[in-house]
């Protein structure tokens, strides 16, 4: 997920491994530069390996900024080593996110304000299975807000649960991009493909008795996605009755491509 003031100039929310067809796709006033990268900064919901190797792929930019939990850059440090190697090749600025602390305003490179600021909530969820210790703000939902139009989303990619006070949290933001990871609890176990439920792994289902579904579709929000959807997930097939059930609550099942407005 990608967010911009001036749609020229970008922040991502997570560098998954395929983020050079992702980028590819930005509009930019200087897209042909050789080796111009139009990320301005990459904050960070976790240390998880599909949320953070594009990292390392975006080394050529030179110089990178992350926003992370001092949680999160200690995995990234010590533990997956995506740092360090990424900085063997590109200068690695970071501003550190306080769990529920003030917003941090999200800088372009050359140090001026982009208007736009983000916060870590911490949501419940498991370290990877390569942090070597457990540490508060592992997992964190996050929540920009546009100081022009005060318009505000929240990227929550990772959530193994919603509470009272998430909830409250998230009914304040224009757009939230939920954690759709896996319809049923025991989606991987009926495929074949793995042993741990859904909530093992850290991901609330979107059905089932305690899902995302009703909670979600609650929600005043104007804009609520579904997204990081496993392709075992039903709700990418259109004519599915999960997919059914998702858009009759209100809910987009999210896609590559998808803009907003806010």
């Amino acid at each position: 997920m990608a967010v911009s003031a001036d749609t020229r100039r970008w922040f991502l929310l997570n560098a998954s491994p395929d983020v050079h067809a992702q980028i590819a796709r930005l509009p930019s006033a200087r897209a042909n530069e050789v080796r111009y990268v139009p990320v301005e900064g990459i904050a960070l919901t976790d240390a998880e390996l599909d949320h953070t190797l594009g990292i390392a792929l975006l080394r050529e930019a030179g110089a990178l900024h992350l926003y992370a939990t001092s949680s999160v850059l200690g995995v990234l440090d010590h533990d997956s080593r995506v740092l360090p190697v990424t900085r063997a090749f590109a200068c690695v600025d970071v501003t550190i996110l306080e769990l529920d602390g003030l917003p941090a305003p999200l800088r372009y490179q050359d140090g001026s304000t982009s208007g736009l600021s983000i916060q870590a909530v911490e949501v419940a969820g498991d370290p990877p299975r390569f942090a070597s210790e457990f540490v508060p703000g592992h997992t964190v939902a996050l929540v920009v807000h546009d100081g022009a139009t005060g318009g505000t989303c929240a990227f929550v990619p990772g959530c193994g649960a919603l509470d009272a006070a998430l909830l409250a949290r998230l009914a304040t933001a224009d757009l939230v991009v939920l954690d759709g990871t896996f319809f049923t609890d025991d989606e991987l176990q009926r495929h074949g493909i793995g042993q741990r439920t859904a909530m093992q792994m850290g991901h609330l289902p979107i059905g089932g008795p305690n899902g995302t579904l009703a909670a979600f579709a609650g929600l005043p929000c104007r804009h609520k996605v579904y997204s990081h959807i496993n392709n075992t997930n039903l709700v990418l097939l259109e004519d599915s009755l999960e997919r059914q059930a998702v858009e009759r609550a209100g809910i987009l099942v999210g896609r590559d491509g998808m803009e907003f407005q806010i």
